[in-house]
């Protein structure tokens, strides 16, 4: 007896049982996958493309520039140049989503402003970033770009920034078309050398090339539950035009680049011996797109990012700052830990000075302080708890002697 043969999508090939729903025709059959994916091409090709529910956005409710800085100024410390030019793209974003993509009656079409900061480590970019999506209850994810290869290779797929977008608003589409996608480290993908090499840089420019139309705006094939792409399973399709594209990097070495340039583009004795004069860290001021290309981006992914910013390294005063101002600074935190136990927890001035002082050595910014603070209090969190007392005085002798290694 002859087993019948299942019907399949004339289209992809995938049998009855493998799609949600399969529709025949005269001559042969058609999923409810390629269906929609066929609709969205369609759209894409006429400049319709669908948006998530822009009707639903009330400009009324969106907060103005102003108000983004002074929301940002309550947990970040300085860096008030990086504050000011993500509040108006944030602001920009927001109006374009409320216009849409679609050119109005006037023919004017918004586009898209992703935004690239540089800043050392420990400077406040994956701060920044999370802050403005928590003003603005977006879904908001992180992703590193040291972990993406070109598609084929041992890694992960750049689709992959997206599969953790939607993770991060519950698989609710619409929410995600609208999020906010940190990407750290985008310096690490930078071109390796501009010489041909005998193998390719899957991790480097292949990377810039695969981000692309990511970075742009277009229809992405996600895989549900992320991972490869399989053919026989279903995808979630993903419009990128309104995800607005945050990169981050520290871009070790490119005071070199902005020196170069600076050098090289001056004329007469005195502006180059001025500019001999610049501090490492004051010539991040002068940063540049050509700069980003020296150091190692693509032109195309330069051009996709318009926004260029930059965040200064931290000086003595703002690491001090940073310790006890911000809604969740450092000590603040611990000292909310040692209520939960009834315990009153102060730092002696001279305790905190020492602990900025350590930080400025380290050349770590504020991530350096973390590290001191919970050094210094490791100690006090495992005794005082329990230990019957109501205040705990952290002191400089006491600092001193954990971070010489005596205690």
């Amino acid at each position: 007896m002859t087993k019948k043969r299942e019907d399949h999508c004339s289209f992809c090939g995938r049998k009855e049982s493998d799609v949600p729903r399969l529709f025949a025709g005269m001559d042969g059959f058609i999923c409810s996958d390629c269906v929609e994916t066929a609709h969205s091409l369609v759209l894409e090709a006429n400049g319709t493309v669908r948006h998530a529910s822009l009707e639903r956005i009330d400009m009324d409710k969106v907060p103005r520039p102003q108000a983004i800085k002074e929301y940002l100024d309550q947990y970040i410390i300085g860096q008030d140049i990086a504050k000011r030019q993500l509040a108006v793209a944030v602001y920009n974003h927001y109006k374009r989503l409320y216009l849409g993509a679609a050119a109005d009656e006037d023919g004017v079409e918004i586009e898209k402003s992703n935004i690239i900061m540089v800043g050392p480590t420990g400077t406040g970019k994956t701060l920044l970033a999370r802050t403005i999506a928590r003003l603005l209850d977006v879904p908001f994810t992180i992703v590193d770009a040291t972990v993406f290869t070109e598609a084929g290779y041992v890694g992960e797929d750049v689709e992959s920034i997206l599969s953790r977008l939607l993770q991060a608003a519950d698989y609710d589409l619409e929410r995600a078309e609208r999020g906010i996608v940190f990407i750290d480290e985008v310096d690490k993908i930078a071109r390796k050398s501009d010489n041909p090499s005998i193998t390719r840089d899957v991790s480097g420019e292949g990377v810039q090339q695969a981000m692309l139309k990511l970075l742009e705006g277009t229809i992405v094939n996600v895989p549900p539950k992320g991972g490869r792409k399989h053919p026989d399973q279903d995808y979630i399709h993903v419009d990128t035009r309104n995800i607005l594209f945050i990169c981050g990097g520290a871009f070790d070495g490119i005071e070199r680049k902005i020196a170069q340039r600076l050098n090289t583009h001056t004329v007469g004795y005195n502006n180059v011996r001025a500019t001999r004069h610049l501090k490492p860290e004051e010539l991040v001021r002068h940063i540049a797109p050509q700069d980003l290309k020296s150091f190692g981006l693509i032109p195309e992914i330069i051009g996709r990012l318009p926004v260029l910013t930059y965040l200064c390294p931290l000086d003595r005063s703002a690491l001090r700052n940073i310790l006890t101002e911000p809604k969740n600074s450092i000590i603040r935190q611990y000292r909310k830990l040692f209520e939960m136990d009834g315990v009153t927890l102060e730092f002696e001035p001279d305790a905190l000075e020492f602990i900025v002082d350590k930080a400025v050595e380290f050349k770590l910014g504020a991530r350096g302080l973390r590290s001191i603070v919970e050094k210094v209090m490791a100690g006090p969190m495992f005794d005082v708890p329990g230990s019957g007392t109501d205040r705990y005085t952290v002191t400089r002798a006491f600092c001193a002697s954990v971070l010489s290694g005596e205690m």
